[in-house]
């Protein structure tokens, strides 16, 4: 599109939405909704039966609807409280006052998420991700950590990577689909993370728009027993916003830094008149730019959701995200050998002819069915599809050498990558939930049968352009300094020519430039496909007696590899474990609980499992097991979570890179490692206008077997012995000021290790962020500043030649429409 075109089509979706804004109502409803002590409940939702729309309560739990004359039925609810209905009359131009007392309720609801979720906060109340049934947050024995969609955007975020470090012992590893949890690695291609508590793969170099998320959350520690092989460290899950019963629509348009631009919608609400067929659009736009060189981002997502209540008994729900993204590939900034400085962090080694263009769906349909008050079935399929094609100009992974084979600090050894790829992967769950009574004693039985699998079809290969040219200007994999003569060699410097022109760290523009790609020698090495598949059955009880209750539940897993898939050597390579799971809660008091838990995990490490072919192998799988206790309260009318943890995870089997020039992907196993440290997590309301975060984690993640003795004692890459974040929001809840809010907050890194090589490490970093807001009826607008003292820091990297340097300071203004 050209220019002029794309900012005329900003302009008209500006213009229409403000032009919207002027619709009145013929009178309107009012009033406060409050819990059994009388305090305010913000984010409960209010809605009139028949009407367009509902409204969630502000922070002094008021809310407001505007209604045509008549009379109407208004029900209001919130998680945690039974919900409420009263009528009311509204003459035309009237103002009525109808107030809430809501009274408390602990029912579960679900077995799985088919409605949507109604609370509006950071805390999240419920959870499916460590029981496969709604349990209470604090009811789970094990700790896990939760970013709401409020949170998210209260602070501006669009990417799930950024909104990890509002959890304790989470951190990015890159700003790739990359983290660390509690010191170890996990990342979008390696299928260890879950969408709606599916197993899902993504292309691992993007992250998509994350507006179509109602959350994201986190399950620390092993979790083999529930979902198969899985990180030692936990599994993130990824929720959508599923469809609500009553109509509620909003529209955000964003602009800020480095050209962005965003348009947001979320759509929701019954389609028919019965209720009993509910829909929810989510759809995203993206065009921006990056303070890193030649990098951009096109994204369009596009998330439609419905949910079909076909009877009491009986929900269906089916999902589609469609996320297409055209961006390049930034592989990180690259240094002179041992100074971090020397460079500054916007200099990438992409030349303007480089592209990364990948699509990528996930399509999912879920069905529960209840056959009486005690047993309940559900049933759920996800597929995954993922295709990309790539072209990038890419360093070598170290530096350009001269005729001796010395390193040139100052110039970046390059190479081309040309690929084409596409990977599925499918998932069924089937499980039943059964609610028995031995007398005192009650049981809720899960017992349940998954399969996955992941297939890498015949097709994808890449073309590669790397080392050198001969003397008779062919090309040559690798230098000899003793053979020089054989070699062509500069007419001036007499060093050896490389394939691809090495990247001059002191005239980076000109190395920038677009290449001429026919100059280039080739060498074809497609990508073998790859097929594995797995089979779990689990079973577990939950038993409560009085206050205490115990988890107790194990799996069966069956991993079959095929090894060779699709030759004439093709053979099945079968694996099994056997992973028990133990949890005991107690409660203290009533809003205190405390928790112990043992759980084992285990994962194979095949080429095809890692989803990386060139990681040779096959390594021996990874077994691990975790001991962890802690409690879990709620404060202020259970407006207030906070969580602490003291944790030991043992690992065999460790998997590192190699430090193969020849082979950057190739990784080496260790032996043993061990992870052990505390966390804090307060998340929650502590006035109704007043929202806050505090997290904290100390951890200890280090090698303690390897055939390399140096390797012992060291921290694990990109894990941070100590890491914080603290956030506010705070909403002025009365005077002439009324609407206006404002948020602050901090977040603290420390220093940590690039790779085991000692010598390389990145430092501590603290950020602080700052944010305005402004609500007036539907219309909010909200400034968000980042980095605001423009710190310079990195993410995280694999060496000094690929580090992954954080945002300068930066602002993004949002402007939302509810309706």
């Amino acid at each position: 599109m050209h220019p002029f075109s794309s900012n005329l089509f900003k302009i008209c979706l500006f213009a229409f939405v403000l032009g919207s804004f002027g619709a009145l109502a013929q009178g309107k409803v009012t009033g406060v909704v409050r819990n059994p002590a009388g305090e305010a409940l913000p984010g409960a939702f209010v809605v009139a039966q028949g009407a367009n729309g509902g409204t969630a309560t502000n922070a002094d739990g008021r809310y407001e609807l505007s209604l045509p004359a008549g009379d109407h039925t208004i029900t209001c609810t919130m998680v945690g409280y039974a919900p409420q209905a009263q009528t009311v009359s509204l003459a035309d131009g009237s103002i009525r006052t109808l107030d809430f007392q809501l009274a408390e309720s602990d029912a579960v609801l679900q077995q799985v998420e088919i409605i949507g979720r109604k609370e509006q906060s950071y805390k999240n109340t419920q959870t499916f991700i460590g029981s496969k049934t709604e349990l209470a947050a604090k009811d789970l024995p094990q700790s896990a950590a939760f970013v709401t969609k409020e949170l998210i955007a209260d602070q501006g975020l669009m990417r799930v990577g950024e909104t990890v470090k509002n959890m304790s012992g989470v951190n990015q590893f890159t700003t790739y689909d990359d983290i660390t949890i509690r010191g170890y690695r996990i990342n979008g291609q390696s299928n260890t993370q879950l969408l709606n508590g599916l197993r899902t793969a993504s292309g691992f170099w993007k992250q998509p728009l994350a507006n179509y998320l109602e959350r994201v959350e986190v399950l620390k520690g092993p979790s083999s027993a529930l979902f198969g092989n899985a990180s030692p460290g936990g599994v993130l899950n990824r929720v959508t916003k599923k469809p609500l019963d009553y109509k509620r629509n909003a529209i955000d348009f964003s602009f800020g830094s480095f050209n962005t631009f965003r348009a947001l919608g979320d759509f929701t609400g019954p389609i028919n008149d019965e209720g009993k067929l509910l829909y929810r659009l989510n759809f995203g736009y993206e065009d921006a730019s990056s303070f890193r060189d030649l990098q951009f981002d096109k994204n369009i997502v596009i998330a439609p959701s419905l949910s079909f209540l076909a009877s009491e008994k009986t929900r269906l729900n089916f999902d589609v995200i469609y996320n297409q993204s055209n961006s390049r590939l930034d592989r990180g900034q690259p240094t002179v050998k041992g100074d971090l400085y020397s460079t500054p962090t916007s200099l990438a080694l992409n030349s303007a002819n480089d592209y990364l263009n990948e699509v990528n769906m996930n399509i999912s349909a879920s069905l529960n069915h209840q056959f009486n008050e005690r047993l309940a079935f559900t049933l759920a399929y996800m597929k995954t599809a993922y295709s990309e094609d790539l072209l990038e100009h890419r360093s070598a992974n170290g530096y350009a050498v001269d005729r001796d084979s010395t390193e040139i600090t100052d110039k970046v050894a390059m190479q081309v990558f040309q690929r084409k790829r596409k990977r599925y992967v499918d998932n069924v769950s089937a499980f039943l939930n059964y609610t028995a009574h031995t007398g005192s004693v009650e049981h809720k039985i899960l017992g349940g049968y998954d399969y996955a699998r992941d297939v890498l079809p015949p097709g994808a290969s890449q073309l590669t352009a790397s080392g050198y040219r001969n003397a008779a200007n062919t090309a040559a994999s690798s230098y000899k300094p003793k053979d020089s003569l054989k070699y062509m060699l500069d007419k001036v410097t007499r060093i050896p020519v490389p394939n691809v022109a090495s990247f001059d760290l002191n005239n980076p523009i000109a190395s920038q430039g677009m290449k001429d790609m026919s100059k280039y020698f080739f060498a074809v090495a497609a990508q073998a496909p790859t097929y594995y598949e797995l089979h779990g059955l689990y079973a577990q009880d939950l038993i409560k007696i009085g206050k205490l209750q115990a988890l107790l539940g194990f799996r069966y897993e069956r991993y079959i590899d095929r090894e060779n898939y699709r030759t004439a050597k093709e053979k099945k390579v079968r694996q099994e474990a056997f992973l028990p799971r133990v949890g005991l809660v107690y409660s203290v008091l009533p809003q205190v609980n405390v928790y112990g838990t043992y759980v084992e995990g285990y994962n194979p490490q095949t080429a095809s499992s890692i989803s990386n072919p060139n990681a040779g192998g096959p390594f021996d799988p990874l077994q691990s097991r975790m001991v962890e206790f802690g409690a879990k309260s709620e404060w202020f009318n259970k407006q207030l979570s906070v969580t602490m943890a003291v944790y030991r995870i043992d690992q065999k089997g460790t998997l590192i890179n190699a430090s193969d020039p020849g082979n950057p992907d190739l990784l080496r196993q260790v032996g043993e490692d061990r992870s052990e440290g505390v966390e804090l997590d307060v998340l929650g309301h502590i006035l109704p206008h007043w929202s806050v975060l505090v997290t904290y984690s100390h951890n200890e993640a280090h090698i303690t077997e390897s055939l390399d003795e140096g390797d012992i004692g060291r921290q694990m890459p990109n894990a941070p012995q100590n890491q914080g974040s603290f956030w506010t929001r705070y909403s002025i809840p009365r005077g002439p000021w009324t609407g206006f809010g404002f948020g602050l907050g901090t977040n603290y890194v420390a220093r940590r290790n690039v790779s085991l090589n000692a010598t390389q490490t990145l430092p501590d970093y603290w950020l602080t962020d700052a944010a305005l807001y402004y609500t007036v009826n539907k219309v909010r607008v909200q400034l968000n500043v980042n980095n605001v003292l423009d710190k310079t820091y990195w993410v995280g990297g694999y060496d000094y030649v690929r580090l992954f340097p954080g945002k300068p300071r930066n602002y993004l203004v949002t402007l939302g429409y509810t309706f």
